[in-house]
């Protein structure tokens, strides 16, 4: 059997459809149909939840929120009706990996699970095991438990800010294009039209691995351009 998804749906006829779909496809799942509902389970059996925004008690924006808090590291696509752009950076600044609109057709919808599980658990991730451990200036990265340590002390990741680590240290001194960084980190499953989503991650990841992230001295910033990940001396 595949990896167990959580689908937190308050349509039950939508998370129904989801979850028969999902079996077919040899992806076991469960369904949740409130944030409180959800937040009560034991969240690690998941690999990848599915999570509506507008739900009864507590919405999706303030489930995702929670999940990040309590350290659980696996994606999360948002499924939503609402098309904004405003929503879809709100959900990138609460830690989701992707944000899909409905109506969808189950083939999208599959694509980007599969997408999302390749990239947190399948290929890129095995290939984060060619260098155990990585010191740069103040950052140490164990690339065989996917952990990040500034000074020394944990630093918790969301899949995509580590994926965005990983392509820097691939091209340190290189300065990569938005559309590079959308191609190498998100792939053709890249769902915000807005190229401000890339900032948004970008933003995140200087707030936790910069000594100062007003003034940063690894992820730069090229105008007009793109980002350079410079190494410390």
């Amino acid at each position: 059997m595949g990896k167990r998804i959580l689908i937190v749906e308050d349509e039950l006829a939508i998370a129904q459809a989801i979850h028969d779909g999902l079996q077919d496809e040899g992806f076991p799942s469960e369904i949740a149909d409130s944030g409180e509902a959800a937040a009560a389970l034991e969240l690690s059996r998941f690999a990848l939840v599915l999570l509506d925004i507008r739900l009864p008690g507590m919405d999706g924006y303030e489930l995702c929120r929670l999940i990040r808090q309590r350290g659980h590291k696996m994606p999360v696509i948002f499924v939503s009706a609402r098309d904004d752009v405003v929503d879809r950076i709100l959900g990138l600044e609460l830690g989701a990996d992707d944000y899909i609109v409905k109506p969808f057709s189950f083939r999208e919808l599959l694509s980007r699970i599969k997408a999302q599980l390749r990239r947190a658990y399948g290929t890129l991730a095995a290939e984060t095991d060619k260098a155990a451990r990585l010191t740069i200036g103040h950052i140490t990265v164990d690339q065989r438990s996917m952990r990040v340590y500034k000074d020394d002390r944990d630093v918790y990741l969301t899949p995509i800010e580590y994926r965005l680590l990983q392509l820097f240290l691939e091209y340190p001194g290189q300065v990569l294009s938005r559309d590079q960084i959308i191609e190498h980190v998100w792939g053709d499953e890249w769902s915000v039209d807005d190229p401000r989503g890339v900032n948004v991650h970008m933003r995140h990841l200087r707030e936790k691995i910069e000594a100062d992230p007003a003034h940063p001295q690894m992820i730069m910033t090229v105008r007009g351009y793109g980002y350079r990940f410079d190494i410390p001396e």
